[in-house]
């Protein structure tokens, strides 16, 4: 190299590249450095804008001085030329016309580049801009060398006796040169022509396709230049808003990439599964063609196809080999990357070492440093970079297969059978798609370290074997001993994570029934026992978590003490075999075992991240290999028998469970209902009514025919199934949206159509009253509507959908009377008549005009005919005269509508502005309260022992460093001590950023330190003491370890029970405004993040702090002025960080602003699954998870890019730093200034101090990031409303004793500035008085009830309980010494006894004899007896069973009060008369009072109060009410009569 150099420079082979010569810079130094170099790197980033894409607005104004800039520019490309020419002519030596040809030809080559890149710039969207600043900046970079060059000739000139025409030539080529860069900059600086506040391209990216998504969409990378996408420039605009608080939507956020949306990855990883599943179809094929060619001869083989499971192709494709083919080539070929990252990351070390030696030695050339300095140069650049990119990479790929398997576990729990999908609970498929999905997904990181990990190691060990030879291999036997020991730990951590996760299932599904189940569990003061359950729960997660904690605390001891143990050893050997110590062996050495402990203690982790995800992946294949609905096995192809038939079914069995487990529990008496039909053929165009018993399988024949049942054999015909079915199930379910979404449930707005849709389900006048109308958004699953309106909306949302079969179960359950024949006449029987109806119900009194009857008992058509022939054997409500039938009663319906929905839907169109005001996410700086409840909830005086014990870790640390410095500078060969920087630079970014080591600040400590002479070294002494200050070190280090980790233990522990108690306490009026998704993702996602993910990344910030100011007094100590580098350093680290921080602040909290709309459309749609399947909506419900999936993905991404946004960035100022102080080193040299011992330590820390503040903030970073979460459960601990508290009155055991109840001027709204629900009610019901309440919907009866028991507090009035104000009682008091049967039937899993006993305070024959009162004694005994399990909110029973159900865990209470709302809607008349008759006898001498839309279960009543329009209208018995002319109680009573009005 040097014989080259020397050669082309006319120099001596000893110094090739003189820098300085005669006081000036070498001219050839100047030619190949100074001037070669800057136009190279012109060139390059000129290169990487030549694929910038061209305007899409081709009439865009341009820019004045553009048109200069490349006139320029191309002139400078022909300059060069001409001085080869004047340098050829002027035949001087030939090594100097090589170099001019070499620069001269660089430089054209450059200027052409550049001018190219020109004129692509002024063709894209940079033309009405100055385009991008760097090129403007790097056109000015070969100005200097101009400057020299010039100096130089002028300088040469003077010496020349007669000045050649052609020495003038060049000196004014020269000059021309440096004219045209003039005329360059003038072109920059020129003002803009039509856009006077235009800056720059970024703030037009910022002001177009950032707020307006219909112009540019704002793609994220797309179509940008290399450079651009080196140093992520495209995300400059978005950083930049966040910066300016202007991140406010998830539509502020970039476009995915095209190869990153939802939709195309989706698409691309179905096409694999496909050909998967193909490719194992056609083995299977083979396998049993040659098989039954095997079997035929005994007859065995001849099993028919059709008896197979048509899903059983399908489970036998594995998840892991679909992502394989869908993402593996891209993965793998990501190993590229990371090999050349991890073996640039060891060009440091060695140059370093190299660059360090030439500084001690005077004997070696300059031109040897400088080409050191470059190389260093080169690699930390290039290092960085791929290594940037590597993790840019990786996280696009998990970005698609976290889309891929969300989108997967999605489209099966569309797909899945229902009685397949059933074994999981929908807190277990929740957890799928988030925590599994995640630990999945984190794969992708894992796996790239397990091959490049073991490289590193074995590089480390040969640097390590060079360095002090065989004495390693007793470090390394050490080393070693570690295997064996993580593995156990990795073992153990797995196990305890295993039994975690399912105890976090657990909770995550006891806490979704305690939010679905919120008003009965208040009515029933069941808080606490809940509250105990999910405590309980916790507690096992809890008990797993603190032993994965602890053990991960062994795992940071190992990595943070083992260093310095090895280290010894390897010492003590190297010394008993003989040999000396020497500073660069020791401080190598030292740092070279900081490397090899690296790979030991993270393989361990990245083994626990790969198991972590093959326990999810398993996990999520046994959910993906449940068996589909197949529809086409299913029903029959062929037609019907009969042509007219609309529905067939012939010898059909059906049943919930899959059939193997059907054939596995034959020989059971299981509960489990089976369904037989022998013959049944239904006419299109007819009402057919499904009438029988409770729990005689009505809703399981309507299931049958929809598909969600198991068919075991016989046949199903449907006509036009393509269509689907028009179903309004029992219990129903509506989406949290608008009213008018819910109705037209994806399909188009037909007007017309859609007011007679309203008109006929009379919800017309509802919507009138409704502030938005039908824009109102509804709560989630409809809880701000009564039960009523629920029913009508879900009636008119199939209605809407206008399908040829119409599946009603029982719309006319949950509706008065009145509304019930609007209901028959407008819709059943108005705009359905020419549909194929079949009606469930037991309201046998609608059912005169239907055309066809089945009574069913046990699963079975007992017996099918005319309504004359089936109803006399249904027993029916008597009935009384018709003599009423005037049509003012329509009228009066019409004005009673007014107050329908009074009190939810006018709470409603609160609601709206008050979920939006919730779904307002926190901006700015996470706040000091957050981190001041963190520090509460760890505990002050644990707090501070883990800072103090992380303070004597680090001060220990340095003190054993400042020890072994002191010994080694006591070593006799003191002249050949040599300042190896080497350990700082071998510390990777990674072991930076994840270390607790103090060694790097020791390693450099030496040079500062004086060598006193010494001729004899006491060995064993220096080693005791540094052994026992290293032992001092390890203790303090596992006392850190294991206080830390029994801080976040208990900040985990005193969090969740802060959010839970707050939670049980809010009042009912959150929960309404709340979707339950929201508040599941404080108890799942942020709840996980508290547990694990915040005390990961806190550890690490606290041992960057500590670590950092270790090593800032170290340096400090050693060389005072290197503070002049640290200052402006930490200045532009700060502002950087700033200028991220906020952003990423604001994209994190969009993240999860946008990850709860997808558990809450999940949870919803696994609610609504047979509705959605019945109208073949699940293509478009696919469409929308994806949408929400993209927004989600949207964010996350653009968190992720400017996390390596600013990665880059820090990346780059510290190779800046590392060139220019080994310039500066060097320079220092030539001058013969300083110390070079000095000099390679200033090198040294100036690597460790960059490389740790990156860490630093990216730490800092992530905690705050992390701390959202916290910020997310403080919020919900402190801010949400809650319940009063208060005890002002102390009542005797027995109150109420008597049940005498008084409401006096009861004002009631539900919010201060809504209509009052009740408007000065008052009445008094005397002790064991029986009261009905009737009214119509919305009228305030329920209000009642939610007033008595405190749900709602009262404006004004007051309600006496014995005399006593019960606005002086405790609420647990109160609540508990009433008693409630509510509307919807809510039972939770777990056994009949928890269900109607959670506290256990009765005995075995206290259930059985309700059990018994309430019909259920049969069907319990068949399900296996009290001890049988009900499954997920008691799934195993029926509607009506449910009801009865909650009817006998009333029967228990010994309440006074007794308060039953329509608590026999979906019981069968004949069941609901000895329903009746049993709380007659029962509630004998208490009081009950007793909402209902049956009149004739209040005919009985001592008095009948009528609400209307939240004022009492009248109170009086009912034989008197009955016979008044005037009387709205008399009306209802007619209309409840009034059978069809005709």
């Amino acid at each position: 190299m040097e014989v080259i150099l020397a050669d082309l420079c006319g120099t001596s082979p000893e110094d090739p590249l003189p820098v300085w010569i005669h006081g000036n810079v070498g001219h050839c130094f100047n030619q190949l450095i100074l001037n070669i170099i800057p136009h190279v790197i012109l060139a390059l980033i000129s290169a990487c804008y030549l694929g910038t894409p061209r305007s899409p607005v081709p009439w865009a104004s341009h820019r004045p001085g553009w048109k200069c800039r490349i006139t320029a520019s191309f002139i400078l490309t022909g300059l060069p030329f001409l001085d080869i020419i004047s340098a050829a002519i002027s035949q001087q030596e030939l090594s100097t016309l090589y170099l001019a040809v070499l620069t001269s030809g660089i430089a054209m080559l450059t200027w052409l580049t550049h001018s190219l890149a020109l004129l692509m710039l002024y063709r894209s969207t940079y033309g009405s801009s100055r385009g991008p600043a760097a090129m403007m900046l790097l056109a000015l970079f070969p100005v200097p060398t101009l400057i020299i060059t010039l100096v130089w000739y002028c300088q040469n000139g003077l010496a020349w006796p007669h000045l050649h025409a052609v020495h003038i030539f060049r000196l004014c080529t020269l000059c021309l040169q440096l004219a045209t860069v003039l005329m360059y900059v003038i072109g920059y600086i020129l003002p803009v022509a039509s856009r006077q506040d235009f800056l720059s391209i970024n703030d037009s990216w910022q002001r177009e396709p950032l707020i307006t998504e219909s112009d540019w969409q704002g793609v994220a990378e797309d179509g940008e230049s290399w450079l651009s996408r080196f140093s992520y420039t495209w995300m400059n605009p978005l950083m930049k808003r966040g910066y300016q608080w202007m991140l406010n939507r998830p539509q502020d956020v970039y476009l995915l990439p095209q190869r990153l949306q939802a939709a195309r990855v989706h698409e691309h990883f179905y096409s694999c599964w496909q050909e998967k599943a193909a490719l194992r179809q056609e083995a299977e094929k083979t396998v049993s063609s040659t098989s039954s060619i095997i079997t035929k001869s005994d007859g065995t083989g001849a099993a028919s196809p059709s008896l197979r499971n048509p899903s059983d192709t399908q489970q036998t494709v594995q998840l892991l080999s679909v992502l394989h083919a869908a993402f593996g080539l891209r993965y793998y070929s990501l190993g590229l990357l990371k090999l050349a990252g991890s073996l640039l990351s060891f060009t440091g070390p060695l140059l370093l070492n190299l660059l360090v030696g030439f500084m001690e030695s005077h004997q070696e050339p300059l031109s040897h440093g400088v080409l050191y300095a470059l190389g260093l140069f080169a690699g930390s650049f290039l290092g960085a970079l791929l290594r940037n990119q590597f993790s840019y990479e990786v996280n696009k790929v998990m970005l698609m297969v976290r889309a891929a398997v969300i989108s997967a576990i999605y489209r099966k729990s569309l797909r899945a059978n229902s009685s397949s999908l059933s074994i999981f609970t929908m807190g277990e498929i929740v957890n799928f798609m988030s925590t599994d999905t995640d630990r999945l997904v984190n794969f992708c990181n894992s796996f790239h370290e397990v091959w490049s990990l073991p490289v590193q190691f074995a590089i480390t060990l040969y640097l390590l074997y060079q360095q002090v030879g065989v004495a390693f291999l007793g470090g390394l036997a050490l080393a070693l001993l570690l295997v064996p020991v993580n593995k156990v730990i990795a073992n153990r951590i797995m196990e305890n994570n295993k039994e975690m996760l399912k105890h976090k299932d657990t909770r995550v599904k006891l806490m979704t029934e305690f939010l679905c189940g919120i008003r009965v569990i208040k009515f029933y003061t069941w808080e606490r026992h809940f509250g105990a359950r999910i405590n309980a729960c916790r507690a096992k997660e809890l008990q797993k978590l603190r032993a994965i904690k602890y053990l991960d605390a062994i795992c940071v001891y190992l990595w943070a003490a083992l260093p310095v143990i090895i280290s010894i050893v390897i010492f003590i050997t190297y010394v008993l075999l003989g040999h000396q110590l020497t500073a660069t062996k020791v401080f190598t050495a030292l740092a070279l075992v900081g490397m090899l402990i690296l790979p030991l203690n993270v393989f361990p982790w990245v083994l626990n991240g790969i198991l972590d995800a093959k326990v999810s992946l398993d996990r999520i294949q046994r959910f993906l290999e449940l068996s589909d609905q197949d529809l086409d096995a299913y029903y029959t192809i062929g037609g019907p028998t009969v042509p007219s038939s609309a529905l067939e079914m012939h010898q059909a069995t059906f049943s919930w469970l899959p059939a193997k487990e059907e054939s596995s529990r034959q020989h059971l008496s299981s509960g489990t209902l089976q369904i037989f039909i022998q013959d049944l053929a239904l006419t299109k165009g007819t009402l057919v009514g499904v009438v029988g018993k409770v729990g005689c399988g009505k809703s399981s024949l309507l299931a049958a025919i929809t598909g969600e049942l198991n068919k075991l054999g016989g046949q199903v015909y449907v006509w036009d199934l393509q269509r689907g079915f028009g179903l309004a199930t029992q219990e129903p379910w509506i989406q949290f949206t608008t009213v008018r979404e819910n109705i037209l449930f994806g399909r188009d707005y037909d007007a017309r159509f859609y007011h007679e849709v309203l008109e006929a389900c009379a919800l017309s006048d509802d919507l009138n009253i409704l502030p938005a109308g039908d824009q109102t958004e509804v709560g989630e699953n409809g809880v701000t509507l009564s039960g009523g309106q629920k029913a009508r909306i879900a009636l008119a949302r199939a209605v809407y959908q206008e399908k040829e079969i119409y599946l009603l179960d029982d719309p006319l359950a949950a509706v008065d009377a009145d509304v019930a024949c609007h209901l028959m006449q407008k819709c059943i029987l108005g705009v359905l008549k020419h549909k194929t109806r079949i009606l469930c119900t037991h309201r046998t009194e609608f059912l005169e005009k239907a055309d066809t009857l089945l009574l069913m008992d046990n699963g079975r058509i007992v017996k099918t005919g005319t309504p004359s022939e089936i109803l006399p054997l249904v027993e029916a409500i008597p009935k009384i005269d018709k003599e009423n039938k005037k049509r003012q009663n329509k009228v009066s319906a019409e004005q009673g509508q007014e107050e329908d929905m009074e009190i939810e839907t006018e709470e409603l169109g609160r609601d709206n502005f008050l979920l939006q005001q919730e779904e307002e996410k926190k901006e700015g700086a996470v706040a000091f309260q957050v981190y001041r409840a963190y520090w509460l909830a760890v505990g002050s005086c644990l707090s501070l022992s883990i800072l103090l014990s992380l303070f004597l870790m680090q001060a220990s640390g340095n003190v054993s460093v400042w020890w072994l410095s002191h010994w080694i500078s006591n070593l006799p060969q003191t002249a050949n001590i040599s300042m190896r920087p080497l350990s700082a630079s071998l510390l990777s970014p990674q072991l930076l950023l994840f270390s607790l080591t103090e060694l790097p600040s020791s390693i450099q400590v030496l040079g500062a330190a004086p060598v006193p002479p010494s001729s004899t070294v006491d060995v064993n002494f220096y080693l005791m003491v540094y052994g026992s200050i290293a032992g001092a070190n390890s203790i303090f280090t596992i006392l850190r370890a294991f206080l830390f980790a029994c801080g976040t233990i208990r900040a985990a522990t005193v969090i969740h029970s802060r959010l839970l108690q707050r939670v049980m306490k809010a009042t009912v009026t959150f929960f309404d405004i709340t979707p339950m998704g929201r508040i599941l993702n404080r108890f799942s996602s942020d709840l996980y993040c508290v547990d694990d993910s915040l005390p990961f990344i806190l550890n690490i910030f606290l041992a960057n702090v500590f670590g950092l100011l270790g090593m800032l007094v170290m340096i400090t100590y050693g060389l005072p002025w290197i503070g002049l580098i640290l200052l402006p350093l930490a200045a532009l680290y700060f502002s950087i960080q700033r200028y991220y921080r906020r952003t990423s602040r604001e994209l994190k909290r969009l993240y999860s602003l946008t990850l709860s709309p997808i558990y809450t459309h999940f949870s919803e749609t696994l609610t609504g699954l047979s509705t959605i399947r019945a109208t073949r909506a699940t293509s478009r419900f696919e469409a929308e998870n994806q949408l929400r999936l993209e927004q989600n993905q949207r964010c996350l991404f653009a968190s992720n890019t400017a996390l390596q946004w600013l990665d880059i960035r820090l990346q780059m100022i510290g190779v800046a730093v590392v060139t220019a102080i080994a310039g500066i080193a060097i320079i220092q040299h030539q001058r013969q200034l300083g110390n070079p011992g000095l000099v390679g330590l200033a090198l040294s820390y100036a690597l460790s101090v960059t490389n740790l503040l990156s860490g630093l903030i990216s730490s800092f970073t992530q905690t705050e990031t992390m701390m959202v979460s916290v910020e997310r459960t403080e919020e919900y601990s402190t801010d949400i409303p809650i319940e009063p508290q208060e005890h002002l009155v102390q009542v005797i055991p027995d109150w109420p004793s008597q049940g005498h109840v008084e409401f006096q001027q009861v004002v009631l709204a539900y919010r201060p500035g809504l209509p009052n629900a009740l408007d000065g009610v008052t009445f008094s019901i005397y002790p064991g008085e029986k009261v009905g309440i009737v009214g119509r919907t919305g009228s305030g009866k329920s209000t009642i009830f939610l007033a008595l028991f405190r749900m709602v507090e009262l404006m004004e009035g007051q309600i006496l309980l014995d005399n006593v104000d019960s606005r002086l009682v405790g609420l647990e008091n109160l609540r508990s010494k009433l008693a409630i049967i509510p509307q919807d039937p809510f039972l939770f899993s777990g056994t009949v006894r928890e269900n109607l006993d959670p506290l256990g305070q009765h005995t075995d024959s206290d259930l059985s004899q309700v059990l018994e009162q309430c019909h259920l004694q049969e069907v319990i005994t068949q399900m296996g007896g009290l001890d049988c399990e009900l499954g997920e909110r008691g799934k195993s029973l029926s509607v009506g069973q449910r009801q009865l159900m909650c009817l006998a865990r009333a029967l228990l209470t010994q309440a006074k009060v007794l308060c039953i709302d329509e608590a026999t809607a979906s019981v069968d008349q004949k069941t609901d008369q000895l329903l009746q008759q049993t709380i007659r006898q029962r509630f004998a001498d208490k009081t009950v009072l007793t909402i209902a839309h049956r009149l004739n279960t209040i005919l009985d009543s001592d008095r009948v109060l009528v609400m209307h329009a939240g004022k009492m209208a009248e109170l009086d018995s009912p034989a008197v009410l009955s016979k008044r002319e005037d009387s709205l109680f008399q009306r209802f009573l007619t209309n409840g009569q009034q059978l069809l009005p005709c």
